[in-house]
């Protein structure tokens, strides 16, 4: 299709996969579309963990919200790559933009990865151990007495860098994004959303890539992959 021209034409977003357009498209169904390749939640065109936030947070966003992501589509298209930077990043975001609004009940685990998190990079840029980022202080100063147990408890542990882009990162992007769609404000949407905004801005900015082509985005597009009151 050239330039989103057929507006008809364009999948809506919606909840889980979609066998094909015709059936809707999640958020990363849809960025596989503009892409050219084949239909697929899970593009090469795509960091696989920006991917899997991309998807976490298109699932649990309001059928309301969601029309909302549809304009950042494009942005995530051509951003990937193999550096396992990226993916302790991307986490340490999540869990750090997370951590300050999560549930009780979410907040040791997500203390945890942010510790975990920081100690990877401790490892792969040869930083002092113990060496913690301005966000990664702020956060945890959110919760003292959590922070201080998750301290004990990774004391002495190790994992390796490659077992942490494996098995990791993925959960704490998950649990994250989850914690966000159950934070106790008034626009849980709104968290959900500004996270993936600032992750692909993270995204881009590693990649040294220019703004995607915003121009073949028609500034309604919310209103058209989704007509307003449209049940998904």
């Amino acid at each position: 299709m050239n330039a989103i021209g057929s507006y008809d034409l364009l999948p809506m977003l919606g909840r889980g996969k979609h066998r094909n357009p015709r059936r809707g498209a999640c958020f990363m169904e849809l960025a596989s579309y503009l892409a050219g390749e084949k239909w697929t939640d899970h593009p090469a065109c795509t960091h696989p963990l920006l991917a899997m936030m991309a998807r976490a947070v298109n699932d649990l966003t309001s059928n309301a919200g969601r029309p909302l992501l549809a304009p950042h589509v494009p942005s995530v298209i051509g951003l990937t790559s193999k550096d396992p930077h990226w993916d302790v990043l991307i986490a340490l975001r999540a869990a750090t933009t997370a951590f300050p609004v999560a549930p009780d009940d979410r907040r040791q685990t997500l203390a945890v990865s942010i510790l975990g998190a920081e100690r990877m990079l401790d490892v792969l840029d040869d930083r002092p151990p113990g060496t913690r980022s301005a966000r990664s202080q702020e956060a945890l100063a959110a919760a003292p007495e959590v922070t201080a147990w998750a301290e004990r408890f990774c004391w002495g542990g190790k994992v390796r860098p490659s077992r942490f882009v494996r098995d990791a990162a993925p959960s704490i992007v998950a649990v994250s994004v989850q914690a966000l769609g159950e934070a106790s404000v008034f626009d849980p949407d709104l968290l959900m959303r500004d996270l993936l905004v600032d992750t692909i801005a993270d995204c881009r900015g590693w990649a040294a890539v220019d703004d995607p082509p915003t121009a073949l985005v028609p500034a309604d597009w919310a209103d058209v992959v989704r007509p307003a009151g449209a049940d998904v």
